[in-house]
């Protein structure tokens, strides 16, 4: 229950509520003119704390950069190469717009004009994981009952665009191979078994000559000029059956190490590192390309050029899914749903054919010819 106080400024007589709020904190507000008016108030709060709506107004003050703190702090189950690109999004284009502001004061024209603005000078991907950080930080405070909406839910955002997807054929990932000196084997791996930079945490002891098999057990990745290994990005270990061909070049890499050494290192037995260039010049992968007459790629892309081998060598979406790692053969087709397109045509033969050699008789109507 309320309780309810006069008291006497130099304007007149006021009246202050004291209640407490649903933690059993004590809190009071002021500068109602007539205890009518204090009344009312207490009785909107109580209904408030009854619907679960109550809002506290001192936690509403807080600061988008205080709240983000915390948030960031919990974002734990993201792997580093994934937290990096969000602390460097906060820091460059959240908190200097939102740092400062109280959640409270978050207005929803101020969030669309603030991302119509970014989007004018920054990619969608950019954007999308901006706005996602100020989204993200708000929605929080809404549970914490600090607000009682996100403002910034319900904008319009840019679209994101999917970058075709570049395929290479057999000839080209051997030309490429050739074409990479001592990492032709490292690129032979990732073009045809679709292995993400992950294959530079590889040991000699994933590797089983017999069975033709590879274990991806780790995942070894560069973020901030360190190497994080954890586990692979699905957080599933898979093993890949390997081509025949890519046994002895694998086995050749393997050479005579120790089964706990890497399998792709440098000179030291260390993890590989992506390539530093300096000012004109270019990384051994660009300079590989350039000739072999191959057009400007990623080594992330030769992942494509594995589906694509995989789906003309007739593997069904369930093999490719675990070539891949996906998480779902879903999501697989959602990726590579234009290397599958070819089989609609060969699955609308196959019906035709079936359906030709099953009917005996031309049944009335169905335009099929009798069965010879």
């Amino acid at each position: 229950m309320a309780s309810f106080e006069k008291y006497e400024i130099a304007a007149g007589i006021r009246w202050r509520v004291r209640y407490r709020d649903p933690q059993n904190r004590s809190r009071e507000k002021g500068s109602f003119k007539t205890l009518r008016a204090a009344k009312d108030f207490a009785a909107t709060v109580e209904v408030s704390m009854l619907r679960g709506e109550y809002i506290d107004a001192q936690s509403s003050r807080m600061k988008i950069g205080d709240l983000a703190t915390d948030w960031l702090a919990t974002q734990t189950h993201l792997k580093p190469s994934s937290r990096r690109p969000i602390e460097t999004a906060w820091r460059v284009h959240v908190a200097p717009s939102w740092g400062d502001v109280r959640v409270a004061q978050v207005r929803h024209s101020d969030v669309q004009r603030w991302v119509t603005d970014l989007a004018a000078h920054r990619s969608a991907s950019v954007v999308l994981r901006a706005y996602g950080i100020l989204a993200s930080i708000l929605d929080v405070a809404v549970k914490d009952r600090r607000i009682s909406i996100n403002a910034a839910r319900g904008v319009n955002l840019p679209r994101k665009t999917t970058k075709a997807h570049v395929y290479l054929t057999h000839q080209q990932v051997h030309r490429l191979a050739a074409n990479s000196g001592e990492r032709r084997t490292l690129v032979l791996l990732l073009a045809y078994t679709g292995l993400r930079w992950e294959a530079i945490g590889l040991r000699v002891g994933d590797f089983d000559h017999s069975s033709r098999r590879l274990k991806v057990q780790v995942n070894a990745v560069e973020v901030g000029g360190e190497i994080h290994v954890g586990t692979p990005k699905s957080h599933k270990s898979r093993t890949i059956v390997l081509a025949d061909f890519l046994l002895d070049a694998l086995a050749a890499a393997c050479g005579a190490k120790s089964r706990d050494a890497l399998i792709f290192s440098d000179d030291e037995g260390r993890h590989l590192r992506r390539t530093r260039v300096s000012e004109g010049s270019r990384s051994w992968f660009k300079t590989a390309l350039a000739e072999s007459g191959l057009p400007p790629m990623t080594l992330h892309d030769l992942r494509h050029t594995a589906a694509s081998l995989a789906v003309s060598a007739h593997g069904n979406v369930k093999a490719v899914q675990r070539m891949l790692g996906h998480a779902s053969a879903a999501m697989t087709l959602d990726v590579y749903a234009d290397l599958f397109a070819d089989d609609l045509e060969v699955l609308a033969d196959n019906i035709d054919a079936a359906a030709r050699s099953s009917v005996v008789g031309n049944m009335w109507g169905s335009g099929l010819p009798e069965a010879v």
